[in-house]
């Protein structure tokens, strides 16, 4: 059977046709992303952050906040309260409209997206630890057989193309204050999840002659990884601080094991060509740097911003026959804003919510038909105190655009929105009265 995977453009265009297929829609009922660009590689790349840091276009290296968990440089963790424990809750959901500048699709998909907690350890240390994601695979279209000497021959065929699943990331970072103005971090990271991909050719005019034939592998995966992150910060005076940051991700190979499959499938009998089982199979994830800043005046207002690059270009990942794809070097650079316009006022509630705005701009690691995949995006965001000041619900919301109608590739327009809990508690108090 040739392999019908043509074209970017057509991944999505037809994925409408797709909505009723009840063969492939049994498979992918459970998609955490829905773009045809999760089809390489390790899959899309989550953005990184809660609600805090997506309000903000994804800032968060060079960001301190005693009110929310910041795991987006270890070396946070210790701008915490000594006596205070933070829990942090969040769902997602992701609405995605794909065109070729002809046909269109849309999904929405909701997800949990993250768990995390922060305690002391000693003194001016802290832990967090948290499940939160790193890549996320889904994707599914069709093709039709158009050529006449197979069209003749079998009938009429069509091919599905379908992926689903994802890598998530356990981590436990710690961090401590030194010399009252730099802080040093390091985390911990378990790499865990599965991904599969899979392709089916099935007659429509023979289904008892010929059946249909499956393709696919599933991958799944356990792995460690580690970064490090430090911190320095200081006053420019009594009322406004400054925070700089720079994080350092260690090149991670993402171990597990991959089983290959093809049976064919004709009336209620699945005969199976062949499955294999490979242990120790690997993706590589290269190192990653990044470096941010931010300045803060007391409970009015902050701005921060970062950069992020990683370099993709000497991973190889297993080739897509029919599609021109390469790694290329990843960058990106974020910048947010927030404020609160009066965090003591009694009489306009309004007043003491904390408002975010942001932008970024993202190449990804994929090159398609030579051109890189780029993104860009706005977001806002905003937290409303409850019952005290450190307890908040949080919002933000990121409204973006990846790929382009050139060379071939999908135009994708995405929302994405992210709802948190904040919950903050001041524990390991000695009592002196009972």
């Amino acid at each position: 059977m040739r392999n019908i995977v043509t074209p970017l453009v057509a991944f999505c265009a037809i994925s409408l046709l797709f909505g009723n297929q009840k063969a492939v829609a049994q498979s992918t009922d459970a998609l955490g992303t829905f773009t045809p660009y999760s089809m390489f590689g390790v899959g899309e790349i989550s953005r990184a952050g809660t609600s805090l840091n997506r309000g903000m276009g994804g800032i968060g290296v060079g960001l301190r906040d005693n009110r929310y968990i910041n795991y987006l440089n270890p070396a946070a963790a210790s701008a915490h309260d000594t006596l205070a424990f933070m829990l942090d809750f969040g769902l997602m959901q992701n609405n995605f409209y794909n065109t070729d500048g002809v046909r269109t699709s849309a999904y929405n998909v909701f997800n949990m997206h993250h768990i995390m907690l922060s305690f002391p350890v000693w003194k001016s240390s802290a832990m967090q630890l948290g499940i939160v994601p790193y890549s996320n695979v889904g994707y599914r279209f069709i093709e039709d057989e158009t050529r006449e000497e197979i069209l003749s021959s079998v009938g009429a065929l069509r091919y599905y193309h379908f992926g689903q699943g994802s890598i998530n990331q356990a981590f436990a970072a710690y961090s401590a204050t030194f010399f009252k103005h730099l802080s040093l971090g390091v985390q911990g990271t378990y790499y865990f999840g599965n991904i599969e991909r899979n392709a089916q050719a099935v007659s429509l005019t023979s289904s008892e002659s010929y059946g249909s034939l499956k393709t696919g592998y599933d991958m799944v995966i356990s792995s460690f990884g580690a970064q490090f992150g430090l911190q320095a910060f200081g006053n420019f005076n009594p009322g406004t601080s400054f925070t700089v940051g720079a994080k350092y991700a260690l090149s991670t190979r993402l171990r597990g094991d991959v089983t290959r499959f093809a049976h064919v499938e004709k009336s209620s009998v699945i005969d199976t060509v062949y499955s294999v089982t490979t242990d120790g199979a690997s993706m590589v994830i290269p190192s990653e740097w990044s470096v941010g800043f931010s300045i803060r005046k007391q409970d009015k207002w902050a701005f921060g911003a970062d950069y992020q690059q990683s370099d993709w270009t000497k991973t190889n990942f297993s080739d897509t026959p029919g599609v021109n794809f390469a790694t290329a070097l990843s960058r990106s650079v974020k910048a947010g804003f927030e404020f609160t316009p009066d965090r003591y006022s009694v009489r306009y509630f309004m007043r003491r919510w904390t408002y975010r705005v942001g932008a970024y701009y993202d190449q990804s690691y994929m090159m398609l038909n030579g051109q890189q995949v780029n993104a860009t995006g706005i977001t806002f965001g905003f937290s409303v105190p409850i019952y005290r000041w450190y307890n908040a619900f949080s919002v933000s919301i990121d409204l973006g655009q990846r790929g382009s109608l050139e060379n071939n590739l999908v135009r994708e327009r995405y929302a994405m929105f992210i709802l948190n809990v904040n919950l903050h508690d001041i524990w390991f108090v000695k009592h002196r009265y009972n």
